[in-house]
């Protein structure tokens, strides 16, 4: 009899450790969040954004300038003729000239020749002009008739006295100027008045030119030019 108890007491016992079923599974520890790490991300995209943008806006920062269209002479100006407006990108290293300045410049003169197609900077111009040694100024102005169509900025020209012959008053005899005189065989335009572009001329004013001449042919050009007796031709560069 005591055996069969023990042995039914030792039936009821497990043989080993009770496992957990299948379907149950060991609890997985919370994920650490990090806030720190997330919002220095987000500072590091707004920083590349704002970064991208700036770059964008300095690439189209842009200015409106002067750019020269037809050579200038030395001691020549600009106009409306030899000009126009370029953008260009801003520098404050470069002394570029405001198209809203144009006013202003012209009443500039080139300190040496400028070539066409170069942009406008301020150490171009100044007070007065460097001509070259035994070179003179005269300023002429001449009607409609008495100048080629299209007269711009560098062209060379002959200058001839037109008009009334004039001579001694007096039956001795003494020199005389006829008409077609050859006063000037070259000089240049360093300035020549605004045009208006197509068919129409300005006609209501004389249009006032600047050449550039030998100083032993300045006064008799002065002279003509002072009494309206000057035409110019115009001529071969070379």
């Amino acid at each position: 009899m005591k055996i069969q108890e023990r042995t039914g007491a030792g039936a009821g016992r497990s043989a080993g450790p009770a496992q957990p079923s299948v379907g149950d599974r060991l609890p997985t520890p919370p994920r650490e969040r990090k806030p720190a790490l997330a919002a220095l991300a987000v500072l590091l995209i707004l920083v590349g954004a704002l970064g991208a943008t700036t770059l964008v806006l300095q690439a189209g920062d842009r200015i409106e300038v002067v750019k020269i269209t037809a050579e200038i002479p030395a001691g020549g100006q600009v106009s409306t003729a030899n000009t126009t407006s370029v953008l260009v990108a801003e520098d404050a290293g470069i002394h570029y000239v405001p198209w809203s300045q144009l006013n202003q410049l012209k009443k500039l003169k080139a300190v040496s020749t400028i070539p066409a197609g170069v942009v406008a900077v301020g150490e171009m111009f100044g007070g007065g002009s460097k001509l070259e040694a035994g070179k003179a100024t005269v300023g002429l102005s001449l009607k409609e008739g008495q100048y080629p169509t299209g007269l711009e900025n560098g062209d060379v020209v002959a200058a001839y006295r037109v008009g009334s012959s004039t001579g001694s008053s007096s039956g001795e005899s003494g020199s005389s100027t006829g008409n077609n005189t050859l006063l000037v065989d070259k000089a240049q335009v360093s300035y020549a008045g605004d045009q208006k572009k197509g068919d129409e001329l300005v006609s209501s004013t004389n249009l006032p030119v600047t050449l550039i001449v030998d100083s032993d042919k300045a006064a008799e050009l002065a002279q003509a030019a002072s009494n309206g007796e000057v035409a110019l031709v115009l001529v071969p560069s070379n």
